[in-house]
């Protein structure tokens, strides 16, 4: 190749057993200086890169200079190395252990592929992990990456089936699409601020992740990113901004999901088959519920926040067990599919609100005003108990709930009631208890 001098060079390195003869092939770089490792031919287990090769530094493993050498169980890279190849030590399906130098800068796709590693250190130095870089490494176990690493390549550790945990430094801010997929074995995942982006089905598949904790500045949570039946909880920022389709389907164990204020968008798919899931708080900054959003979900009743402008088709379809749907302000754009092959849940609004008639997306919509009629004369204590009367809407379902401080209140609910003909007695006679006890109507 013009501008290079390819040569080879046997070296006696000391080892175990010692004096193991190890050959390399070498390319000199266009300076004259440095120089290229292109390949192996000898066939010892353990090998040690020189620093240096006839007086020239030896900067760089090539691409597949070390592919597929079997019987290759650990290396040692100087920190004279600043670059190691697409490939160079894939397909060493016996090597378990690998030394990287404090010089290295660039390390390309696939250069641990399928091998035995059981643990790296990436020093701080590397840019990017690359894509694939150690896919189906099914021995690794531990990763170390260190503070500086900016980005987490595409299927970076994808079938990584062993490892157990791993921490993303603040210094990363996008990890890849499908970068830790099929990581069976994954159960701990620590995510600092500085992250932005996490890529398409990042972590699906990994069936022992069981919480997940999103970092404040996230803004892009990918399509398909978290699907795991293992995960029960999950916290999403309000700095998300974009939450891709089906990021959380098929979670059939998540039970407690808190989506931060600032969120605006609830994606198709987002929470379809996740069965466990019976409770949802949205917050008032999402306008936009997708398509089949949670579809076949675990949902037993759902309030809406007035920010809410439309809902996408079969949104909540197959919820059997939502009974209840609380509107808190005009009707969103919906079609009738909405709740289709559910339990004809009823829908509720305010009174505040306008544009309701009934029905709503070919479901039952009824006006939820529930009032404590303070003037009644069932209003005080009567029969040792302190009560009133509550009317409205016939047969609407509400939850009396209590506090005992109004500048710092802790409600508690009392009772379930159903206003039977438009009205419905309570009755406290736990009252005399509490020095001062405040009550309010609230939604079952």
């Amino acid at each position: 190749m013009k501008g290079f001098f390819v040569g080879f060079l046997v070296l006696l390195l000391l080892s175990a057993p010692p004096m193991v003869r190890a050959q390399f092939t070498y390319a000199t770089n266009s300076d004259g200086v440095t120089l290229t490792i292109t390949g192996y031919i000898g066939t010892g287990d353990s090998v040690t890169i020189p620093a240096t090769i006839n007086g020239l530094t030896v900067t760089s493993i090539g691409v597949n200079a070390f592919e597929n050498k079997g019987l290759l169980t650990s290396v040692t890279i100087p920190d004279s190395v600043t670059d190691i190849g697409v490939g160079a030590f894939g397909e060493c399906t016996g090597l378990t252990n690998v030394t990287i130098g404090d010089g290295i800068t660039n390390i390309g796709a696939l250069a641990f592929g399928n091998t035995q590693l059981t643990s790296m250190s990436i020093p701080g130095s590397v840019a990017s992990i690359a894509s694939e870089l150690f896919w189906e490494c099914y021995s690794l176990t531990n990763v170390t990456i260190a503070q500086g690493v900016a980005s987490i390549g595409d299927g970076a550790f994808a079938s990584c089936r062993n490892l157990l945990n791993i921490t993303i430094p603040g210094s990363i801010t996008n990890i890849g699409e499908g970068a830790f997929t099929d990581c069976y074995d994954l159960t701990n995942v620590t995510m600092t601020n500085g992250l932005i982006d996490i890529g398409d089905s990042a972590f699906s598949e990994c069936t022992k992740l069981v919480n997940v904790t999103i970092p404040n500045g996230v803004t892009t949570i990918g399509q398909g990113s978290f699907q795991t039946s293992a995960l029960t909880s999950v916290t999403i920022p309000g700095s998300v901004t974009s939450i891709g389709g089906s990021a959380f389907s098929g979670c059939s164990n998540l039970t407690s999901v808190t989506i931060s204020n600032g969120v605006t968008s609830i994606g198709d798919f987002m929470f379809s088959q996740c069965t466990s899931l019976t409770r949802i708080t949205i917050p008032g900054s999402v306008t936009n519920i997708g398509l089949l959003a949670f579809a076949n979900s675990g949902l037993t009743n759902l309030t809406i926040p007035n920010s809410v402008s439309s809902l996408g088709s079969e949104a909540f379809y197959g919820c059997i067990n939502l009974s209840s749907v609380y509107f808190m302000g005009n009707p969103p754009t919906a079609d009738s599919t909405v709740f289709a092959n559910d339990n004809d849940p009823v829908i509720y609004y305010l009174p505040n609100s306008a544009g309701w008639s009934s029905p709503f997306a070919s479901r039952e919509a009824l006006l939820w005003n529930p009032l404590i009629q303070t003037s009644a004369t069932s209003f005080g204590v009567q029969s040792n108990q302190f009560g009133f009367n509550i009317t409205g809407t016939t047969n609407i379902p509400i939850v009396v709930e209590a506090c005992t401080n109004l500048a710092n209140p802790v409600w508690v609910a009392l009772q379930s009631l159903t206003l039977i003909n438009g009205l419905c007695y309570f009755g406290d006679p736990q009252w005399t208890n509490y020095p001062g006890r405040y009550y309010r109507i609230n939604e079952q």
